[in-house]
């Protein structure tokens, strides 16, 4: 035990006074870089993670040729903290940012470095397309739904935009191309709000309040919130009224999204691009294409992935097409862990079936937790890059988290990151393209009601005071070399570990910065 303090001790303080350096081994080239990010996919709900249930082979084909991340994180273990973390390079406890509201303003300062601003720098075309839900509009001039909606991802760095503006669950359930919402009617103008007296107005469409009228839920029923505007049979979180025209279809969502990125591949085939795949597939309201509805046994939430499998592979192939594979960098993974029942009758449990005797499906793999939670399975995803001829093939086991994107992208355009910018992101570029088995000497993990250190093989976890649970729970230390599951908390046997984690957190935490 003596040893293992010790250790403890050494790291702490390597780690305080030599931040992660690696050596570049970058390209003189410039790849397109394509970042492929699905929406509370587990590390268990993909073929080469393990699953046995659900198919996935466009994926597992991208895990063969790449480097599969056996060990990889997103920053925190729900969505739109996870976001604004993997584009700036900063924590999302830092900016306060939690699970944004519909009508939410932009979460990003316009002002601020983000990883579109770093390919812009470098000559590149960027663009997002897909769920978004890091707010639009700002404080002072909220999102005009029947004019010009920003400031919004043109104003940190994006050139083109084709967007779900919040997430699928919440409203307005509209696209929102650029600063214009599709297929707009200025005699139908669109008004979102928190409450139905906020948007019920003369002359735009109104919709079924799903607290009143559940019948109106035709699609499923919701389990638990999720009942203000019911749209398309489905009730969502907020309301909106007007905007018919311009609603979206839910079963053609991944169709739509698709389309956009194929179309924006061949367009910008002839010059770098930076694209930020951002799929609605597998978040709630789970609505897969009926061609993919029966795909599995595991109900709406199978199916969503093997939709989403399907969308990978689309985009792979239209790589493919226009010849691009072999100097594009792919990256898939996504913005958290996996979550069953949230907010939907979809039939989707935590094991939802059994096949020839075999383990029920459990999307975590074999951690603990999923979406919301502070356990591995709240940020341990799938982590795959495949880059032909570059990064190495095989699986890495090195700590690696998506925040450190923008500094290793930096790294690898040899690009010097402006003052100030992505103070949480490190340059891992090396570990990322399977150069070295060194990956990060420690890590934050965060959470919907707490956060966390990892260092080495051990986990020291804070909990603090939320809505949800005012009273925050005693601190828990796990050792993983031993308990990947963190089953068995072991902070009483190792205090003083526990005490040197404890001040290494919040340091961290109080420093404004990790690197």
């Amino acid at each position: 035990m003596i040893d293992r303090i010790l250790h403890i001790i050494i790291g702490f303080s390597v780690a305080v006074a030599c931040p992660l350096s690696l050596s570049s081994q970058a390209s003189s080239n410039q790849p397109n870089v394509v970042i492929i990010y699905g929406d509370d996919v587990g590390y268990g709900d993909v073929g080469a993670y393990g699953s046995k249930q659900i198919p996935t082979p466009h994926i597992d084909a991208l895990a063969a040729r790449g480097l599969q991340f056996t060990d990889g994180h997103c920053p925190a273990a729900t969505c739109s903290p996870s976001r604004f973390s993997m584009l700036t390079g900063i924590h999302g406890f830092r900016a306060n940012v939690r699970i944004l509201a519909p009508n939410a303003p932009l979460a990003i300062p316009v002002d601020t470095y983000t990883i579109a601003d770093l390919f812009k720098d470098a000559g590149y075309k960027t663009a997002v397309i897909g769920k978004w839900h890091l707010g639009l509009g700002s404080k002072e001039s909220p999102a005009n739904w029947n004019g010009e909606v920003k400031p919004g991802p043109l104003e940190i760095g994006f050139d083109y935009s084709f967007l779900l503006p919040s997430t699928n669950d919440r409203v307005p359930c509209v696209y929102l191309e650029d600063y214009n919402v599709v297929n707009y009617d200025p005699n139908d103008p669109i008004y979102v709000g928190s409450n139905a007296k906020q948007v019920n107005r003369p002359g735009s469409t109104e919709y079924p309040d799903g607290k009143t009228n559940r019948e109106a839920m035709t699609y499923y029923q919701s389990s638990h919130g999720h009942n203000h505007s019911v749209i398309n049979g489905i009730g969502r979180i907020g309301y909106m009224s007007g905007g018919k025209a311009a609603l979206w279809d839910d079963e053609t969502m991944a169709d739509v999204f698709v389309d956009k990125a194929r179309d924006y591949i061949t367009r910008h085939k002839d010059e770098p691009f930076f694209l930020f795949f951002s799929s609605q597939d597998i978040h709630v309201p789970r609505a897969p294409h009926p061609r993919f509805q029966g795909k599995t046994e595991l109900g709406y939430r199978g199916d969503a992935m093997v939709q989403f499998d399907w969308s990978v592979g689309q985009i792979i192939d239209a790589l493919k097409a226009n010849g691009l594979l072999e100097n594009t960098l792919v990256t898939f993974s996504s913005d958290n862990g996996p979550t069953y029942d949230d907010g939907y009758v979809d039939g989707t449990s935590a094991k939802t079936s059994t096949v020839n005797n075999d383990r029920d499906h459990y999307a975590a793999g074999p951690y603990r937790g999923g979406k919301y939670q502070i356990y591995e399975g709240g940020t341990r995803v799938p982590l795959i890059i495949s880059w032909p001829g570059n990064i190495q093939t095989g699986t890495s086991d090195a700590l690696v988290n998506q925040i450190d994107f923008l500094h290793s992208f930096a790294t690898l355009l040899e690009l010097d990151l402006p003052e100030g910018a992505a103070v949480d992101s490190r340059n891992t570029l090396d570990a990322f393209l399977g150069s070295s088995e060194q990956g990060l000497p420690f890590m934050i993990e965060e959470a919907a009601n707490a956060v966390a250190l990892r260092k080495d093989n051990w986990k020291y976890i804070e909990f603090h005071a939320s809505k949800y649970k005012p009273k925050p729970g005693a601190p828990e230390l796990y050792d993983l070399s031993e308990d990947i599951a963190e089953a068995n908390n072991v902070i009483k046997n190792y205090p003083e570990i526990a005490e040197l984690l404890k001040t290494q957190l919040h340091t961290l935490q109080h420093s404004g910065k990790i690197r």
